[in-house]
């Protein structure tokens, strides 16, 4: 490596580990989307206790018995409780966004390229409409609840918005003031503006003050619909998740009880401290790293999308699906450009290098690391939750999936998390990364290491520590099974599901 080159390299390293250092701190002040997770699966669990369970044929006072046991007592009272959290969590995340916001410089908002006023922007945007969507609904709960003194002065804040929110406060407010006065645009109000059991708590208190018994009677056989496919999508983001954390604990407890009874011919000692003939040196890892991901995904393609004036917050629902698809497959374009400009020299590579065989036990690796993934995974994010208390950022994909509704973007964000993520991933963490540091370092370092890199290349602190367990897992599979093809598997598998199931909490309208 030449001198000038050197000297180009070490200055993008202190630029892309600013930017870095930025987007983590950044991150503290943005709140995860667990808690909107949690308020998705409470809303789930609202239109399930519509459920009268007529269908069973069986005495009524056992579908009270069975859906106290599958919803709790009062779901009512859990959900106000559980909203009026997120409400005082929003509050504060919106508060801190504004006033991070006021301390910049003029320049520095004004600066479309700018990454860090352009997520506050966004924050306080997304934080606003969520308080709005909270008081809307906590007006419905509270009213729900026989208290609707409370609703309406719930809805009172956001009466005085000129814009659809304030239009549907009004609206559900005459619903329930003495005497009532309903607007005659309050039908439409609620269907575009409300969904789930709100909207049909809404038009349920609308029908039957205007005393439509025919659209009354469809709208209660709608909810009881509605009621009996709510049950089996909360078994299926219940029921899955355990049967996969048993099975996973199961097959846990069964390879580790191997390796102390089978020593060196357990399935564990597989291939456990054999590295890889690596014949570039530390220069070459870090230009990969350097210019072919960081600075590239962090720096060079914001620029220029930025100077093409491409702002993907303005774009329409299937432009962010495309945005967020082109921007990584271009991303991973000049990554894999530069991976390969910096280990061509060294053809042909060693045995092992780059290999995706299909013949062993690679399907099995995969498989087997996710379903034990499934219970360290969520044992760590309870952990994690505890330790930042909401906040640490999240991948903004997973909120843009929770919200959205068009088939096709859908579509899009499901290929770019399942397919091109764990290809382009799996190729320059574990399949150039993990076995490069096993020239200076032991498998079970370099395994931990290309872990850490990998958990900070997401740029949000609270997702650090679930992703280096995510990280090593994947690094042992490959390690282990010496296929590509097994951590590749294990990836998508598991961003699939967590877009499955992203998309079973949000579709509960």
């Amino acid at each position: 490596m030449t001198l000038i080159k050197r000297i180009v390299l070490i200055l993008l390293s202190v630029v892309v580990a600013i930017a870095i250092a930025s987007s983590l701190l950044n991150s503290l002040s943005e709140p995860q989307v667990t808690t909107r997770l949690q308020l998705y699966q409470t809303d789930l669990l609202l239109q399930a206790s519509e459920w009268q369970g007529e269908e069973l044929g069986v005495d009524p006072a056992e579908v009270k018995t069975l859906r106290q046991a599958l919803l709790g007592k009062d779901p009512i009272e859990t959900t106000i409780n559980q909203y009026n959290e997120v409400k005082e969590e929003a509050e504060h995340n919106l508060s801190q966004s504004r006033s991070q916001l006021s301390e910049l410089l003029p320049n520095e908002i004004a600066n479309a390229s700018e990454t860090r006023p352009t997520r506050l922007q966004a924050a306080i945007q997304q934080q606003t409409q969520l308080l709005q969507q909270l008081n809307l609904r906590l007006g419905l709960l509270k009213a729900k609840a026989d208290d609707p003194e409370a609703a309406i002065a719930t809805w009172q804040t956001l009466a005085s918005a000129n814009d659809a929110t304030g239009q549907t406060a009004t609206a559900l407010m005459g619903l329930w003031q003495q005497p009532a006065n309903f607007q005659s645009n309050a039908e439409s109000l609620f269907q575009a503006n409300l969904d789930g059991w709100f909207r049909h708590q809404a038009l349920s208190r609308l029908y039957q003050l205007q005393d439509q018994e025919t659209a009354l009677r469809q709208l209660q056989a709608d909810v009881q619909a509605t009621a009996q496919k709510t049950i089996v999508k909360l078994a299926l983001i219940g029921t899955a998740p355990v049967l996969g954390c048993i099975l996973g604990v199961a097959l846990l407890l069964f390879v580790v009880i191997q390796r102390f009874v089978s020593g060196k011919t357990a399935v564990l000692a597989q291939n456990s401290g054999l590295g890889w003939e690596t014949p570039w040196t530390a220069e070459t890892i870090w230009q990969v790293l350097i210019v072919g991901f960081f600075f590239t995904g962090q720096i060079l393609l914001p620029l220029l999308l930025g100077g093409l004036g491409i702002n993907a917050l303005a774009l329409g629902s299937r432009g962010r699906a495309l945005y967020a698809m082109s921007y990584y497959l271009l991303m991973a374009a000049i990554g894999i450009g530069v991976l390969y400009g910096s280990i061509r020299t060294y053809r042909p590579l060693p045995a092992d290098w780059f290999r995706f065989r299909q013949d062993g036990n690679w399907w099995k690796w995969g498989l087997g690391g996710y379903l034990v993934a499934l219970p360290l995974m969520i044992g760590v994010s309870v952990l994690n939750q505890q330790l930042w208390q909401g906040q640490g950022g999240s991948n903004p994909l997973l909120q843009t999936v929770l919200e959205e509704s068009d088939q096709l973007s859908l579509l899009v964000f499901f290929l770019t998390a399942s397919v091109a993520a764990p290809l382009f991933e799996e190729v320059l963490f574990r399949g150039f990364l993990l076995p490069s540091l096993t020239r200076y370092m032991p498998v079970w370092g370099a395994i931990a290491l290309s872990s850490f890199i990998f958990a900070a290349a997401h740029l949000s602190l609270s997702e650090v520590l679930p992703l280096m367990v995510l990280g090593a897992i994947l690094g042992f599979v490959y390690t282990r099974s010496r296929s590509l093809l097994a951590p590749m598997l294990l990836h998508s598998i598991w961003n699939g599901a967590t877009m499955l199931g992203l998309l079973l909490l949000g579709s509960a309208t």
